[in-house]
């Protein structure tokens, strides 16, 4: 098959036309990192895969990331305890914009899903691109914005979904201390992002009022529609974002749906401090 690349929106997002052989071979392993980290958010249909299929073509495209509670490097994101106990502790934030793993230094590369169950209402994600948000942004908010840290909680990201948390929960989501981090991200590429998302919580040196102000400003300005990708999850469907300059979240649906989606994700490779 040839490989098609269909632009999903102006900014963001690009459907590709190729066959599961192919991604399974590697054939297009280059093009397709060089696509991601234009585009930000790949989509694959019809592709069906496995999750052993699915760790194949990621292993062509990065180091497989693997966590205590998905040793075999597939996450189940789902909130049926029989698929994931641990998925009404930490997948509530998901429902806001997130970059994941701001705890790190070295956040993940990427991530790649594909549907098992698809809600019946709702249940789609969204895609922001922070690499677009910061380029149109007027010079003098660029300058201002540059030298600026952000203190990122996990805790900050769970906590507005979650009413009455216990107090295990609040342990657990404590477990790793803040971070501190640039407000520009500069790429090793040489381009620039916004490091937001819901785990930021706090401008470094600035009043809380002050902080807040800047934080929701820049959240609104990093949701219009041109800087957005919808996806509307089909069966087969396989999307890869890229981490680093992608914000992402889903769309509120009836958690007792079933709905789950098999993740997995790419080890990072860039600092967010590795450029001065």
């Amino acid at each position: 098959m040839t490989f098609n690349v269909t632009k999903l929106s102006p900014r963001l997002g690009s459907e590709v036309g190729i066959g599961r052989d192919e991604l399974l071979a590697g054939t297009h392993t280059e093009q397709i990192r060089e696509l991601l980290q234009d585009r930000g958010v790949l989509v694959f249909r019809d592709i069906d895969f496995s999750d052993d299929e699915m760790k194949s073509f990621a292993k062509t495209l990065g180091d497989i990331e693997h966590g205590t509670s998905y040793p075999e490097g597939v996450f189940k994101v789902t909130f049926d305890p029989g698929h994931n106990p641990e998925g009404l502790t930490y997948l509530k934030g998901t429902l806001e914009w997130h970059i994941d793993r701001t705890d790190l230094d070295v956040p993940p590369l990427g991530s790649m899903l594909t549907p098992r169950v698809i809600a019946p209402e709702g249940g789609q994600t969204e895609f922001a691109s922070t690499y677009a948000a910061y380029e149109d942004l007027p010079d003098e908010e660029k300058r201002r914005l540059d030298g600026l840290e952000v203190e990122h909680r996990a805790e900050a990201a769970i906590s507005k979904r979650v009413e009455n948390p216990s107090p295990e929960q609040v342990a657990m989501w404590r477990k790793n201390p803040p971070k501190k981090h640039p407000m520009v991200w500069h790429h090793r590429s040489g381009r620039k992002s916004l490091l937001l998302g819901c785990t930021a919580s706090k401008v470094v040196g600035m009043s809380d009022r002050e902080s807040d102000v800047l934080l929701e400003e820049l959240m609104e300005w990093s949701q219009r529609p041109e800087f957005v990708y919808r996806h509307e999850w089909q069966p087969g469907d396989l999307v890869v974002w890229d981490n680093t300059g992608t914000m992402h979240r889903v769309i509120p649906f009836d958690e007792n749906c079933g709905r789950r989606l098999h993740r997995v994700t790419l080890e990072g490779v860039e600092s967010i401090k590795a450029v001065a």
